[in-house]
């Protein structure tokens, strides 16, 4: 027996040992008003569903010991399970449409065999993420990998793959391989937890599909030649990502065109540019590669140009002054991450300043700031909200304490008192603290 829609369940002991239920499972009472406008959707999608996924539904309030067993505390509660056991939490939208299309990636494998050319074009022929791997086997190893990979990122991609490597040829891809995906808003965050090269160009799978395969293709033949030294590759469409683009790597209008520009983005946000423009025959790719790989690349580095007098008593940093002030070995450095628009930081202002006022004679603390909005914060500076302040201290640059105290000169300098490296040296006199 399988539901083809929504049914109740006393117990789900009946579930797991007669109906072996794949699907998604709504624990809800009557009472609760959420639960009684998730009824009508969830209904709409058990219907559309009909014949490929079950929904089923268990009411807590006859059930309470069943939906206690699964940890079931607000209503209402949407699991999802395969082959009787709970598997995860559904944490979709809450429509018909939105239910259907997320169960819908949860019905059968977690990535689909390609066995032929047709099959290949018929998976691809979407405008949804897709990622597709090619592999020399059933026993590559690689292909476990990619499994392991796809049953844990079903929610965001499709996946599918073939273990025969011919049905790849057009794509240019020979050897284990999996094809770049699509980057864009919805999966960034995803594929940005890897070192990432991205294609920027008009891709457009509606009005120049065509197009779109024609520069994906030609990055995709020259990252096969990388595919093990751990990058990963996509595509993005210009136009989307234009803001940040001119935001993070300087990149304005001027520099987009025909051609793809190519950018490197590592997890620990380092960010490279390549200054060679994009040929068809991928070689300025494939240099730009064995560069980054060879280390031979200059870090693009965000930055407001160097101020060309620097004497004041709070130090102004720029993110190409950055390593040789706050860096410096021998100093102590209390650096203020602040945005030119931020209330709280004009506030700050003239009390940080009286601060660098008081420790302008101690040679061995510097007190500085940084406009953040305007240079690349460094990566082990977590800087979420302005202002923020950080000390590292000499000889522990790798390690910078964020500051939480006071935000008054007595509570910066009580703290001192207590982290600096060496005896702090005041300006004024004890008494006028």
């Amino acid at each position: 027996i399988y539901f083809n829609c929504v049914v109740n369940l006393a117990s789900i002991r009946v579930v797991n040992s007669e109906l072996n239920l794949e699907g998604s499972l709504l624990f809800y009472t009557h009472r609760c008003g959420h639960c009684q406008r998730l009824a009508p959707e969830y209904e709409a999608a058990a219907t559309r569903l009909k014949g490929t996924v079950s929904l089923a539904k268990v009411d807590c309030t006859v059930s309470s010991e069943t939906c206690g067993r699964f940890g079931v505390s607000g209503y209402p509660t949407l699991k999802i399970f395969r082959n009787g056991e709970e598997a995860s939490s559904y944490e979709g939208p809450r429509t018909a449409d939105g239910i259907v299309s997320y169960m819908k990636k949860q019905v059968g494998p977690s990535s689909v065999p390609l066995r032929s050319e047709a099959d290949l074009n018929s998976f691809i022929n979407t405008f949804d993420a897709s990622v597709v791997g090619f592999f020399s086997g059933t026993e590559s190893p690689q292909l476990a990998e990619f499994l392991k990979a796809s049953s844990a990122l079903r929610d965001s991609y499709r996946f599918a793959h073939s273990t025969d490597l011919r049905i790849g040829l057009k794509h240019n891809v020979d050897t284990d391989f999996g094809l770049c995906p699509h980057l864009n808003s919805e999966n960034r965050d995803i594929l940005r937890a890897s070192d990432l090269l991205t294609a920027y160009y008009d891709v457009d799978y509606v009005r120049n599909p065509k197009g779109t395969n024609y520069w994906r293709n030609r990055v995709m033949k020259v990252a096969t030649q990388f595919q093990s030294r751990g990058l990963t590759f996509a595509v993005a469409d210009w136009e989307e990502f234009q803001e940040e683009l001119e935001e993070e790597f300087g990149l304005g209008l001027s520099d987009g065109g025909e051609l793809p520009v190519i950018t490197i983005r590592t997890r620990a946000g380092h960010k490279y540019i390549m200054q060679e423009e994009f040929t068809r025959d991928g070689k300025s790719l494939e240099n730009f590669l064995e560069d980054y790989f060879a280390g031979r690349l200059k870090r693009y580095v965000k930055s407001e140009p160097i101020p060309e007098s620097n004497d004041g008593p709070v130090k102004v940093l720029v993110a190409d002054t950055f390593e040789e002030i706050v860096n410096n070995p021998e100093k102590d450095v209390l650096v203020e991450f602040y945005a030119p628009w931020c209330g709280h930081c004009k506030n700050l202002e003239p009390k940080y300043t009286e601060l660098g006022e008081k420790l302008s004679g101690n040679p061995n603390i510097v007190i500085a700031k940084m406009d953040a909005t305007a240079n690349d914060v460094p990566p082990n500076y977590d800087v979420q909200g302005f202002p923020t302040i950080y000390f590292a201290p000499a000889g522990q640059k790798d390690q910078p304490r964020k500051y939480e105290g006071g935000r008054e000169v007595i509570d910066f300098i009580s703290y001192l008192k207590k982290e600096a490296t060496n005896p702090l040296v005041l300006h004024t006199s004890r008494d006028d603290l």
